[in-house]
């Protein structure tokens, strides 16, 4: 069944779109070097003056430790492409706080994408549900504002392909790329294809809970129904879902950077020292 996301969250097209230029400005806030976003030109090196350098260029400080006059050279340094993966299936559409995981992932990927093409680095966006959503990254506002648009429809009865689409990525990539995947990770092979595509890209895992999640876990033996598959269960709490503290704790043991986001709660504050504090790139991938 096909719905859009104005049956759960107030919000029309047009306030939907402010929602997400406010959130790109507030992540902007205080990170203009930050590498997440862009950077400018870089120094790399002193050379010995040659006529016609500007003057603006000498390098004072060697000029004056050799005697000769030295010209600093700069580059402008190739712009990373940002992959937002958003989870599309069915378990995203929980929304026990307005405007829900998938309206809320929805926003952040928009405020996220506006802030990246603020800084000039190309935003791409794949879909991890049933449908087929795969957008090169780009720098044009007009791409993000379709695929934002094409994502306010969503199913109730998507799958979750998490896992499968990460993998299926990452053969394509080739240049070191950063991948902000937006998801509530209820997918079992998500992990191990997380580890796979770290290896050699950046990753920021932007966990998506719902406060009613937590109360499934432990809750017993009980009888229901997965949302994906519409396959009926007889299941333990425990095992059904695994706890926002396993999946943070399984996310840190694979040294995945990882952010917990739970609707009705506010977060950008948090979210926005996230970032600056990782400086974008994760030390741990620098090359």
């Amino acid at each position: 069944m096909e719905s859009t996301l104005q049956n759960c969250e107030p919000l029309d097209s047009r306030q939907f779109m402010l929602a997400v230029k406010r959130l790109a400005d507030s992540l902007s806030y205080g990170t203009d070097r930050s590498p997440f976003l862009g950077q400018g030109i870089e120094y790399v090196q002193s050379r010995r003056y040659e006529p016609g350098d500007p003057v603006k260029s000498i390098d004072w400080r060697v000029t004056a430790r050799t005697g000769k006059a030295h010209v600093k050279q700069f580059e402008t340094p190739k712009q990373m492409p940002v992959w937002l993966v958003v989870d599309t299936s069915a378990s995203m559409a929980l929304a026990s706080h307005p405007p829900g995981k998938y309206g809320l992932a929805l926003q952040v990927a928009g405020g996220l994408a506006l802030a990246c093409l603020d800084r000039v680095s190309p935003v791409g966006v794949l879909g991890a549900g049933g449908r087929d959503l795969r957008i090169q990254p780009s720098l044009s506002r007009d791409v993000l504002l379709q695929w934002l648009h094409a994502l306010r429809t969503y199913r109730f009865d998507e799958p979750t392909t998490l896992g499968q689409r990460l993998l299926a990525l990452e053969p394509s990539l080739t240049q070191r790329s950063l991948l902000v995947v937006l998801s509530d990770f209820h997918d079992p092979d998500a992990l191990s294809a997380l580890k796979v595509i770290g290896a050699r890209h950046d990753c920021i895992c932007l966990i998506f809970r719902d406060p009613a999640e937590d109360h499934l876990s432990g809750a017993g033996l009980f009888r229901g129904r997965e949302v994906e598959s519409g396959r009926e269960v007889v299941t333990h709490g425990k095992k059904l879902l695994s706890t926002t503290e396993e999946l943070e704790a399984a996310l840190k043991k694979a040294s995945l950077d990882h952010f917990l986001i739970r609707p009705g709660q506010p977060f950008l504050g948090r979210l926005r020292h996230f970032l600056r504090a990782r400086g974008g790139v994760s030390r741990r991938n620098r090359q």
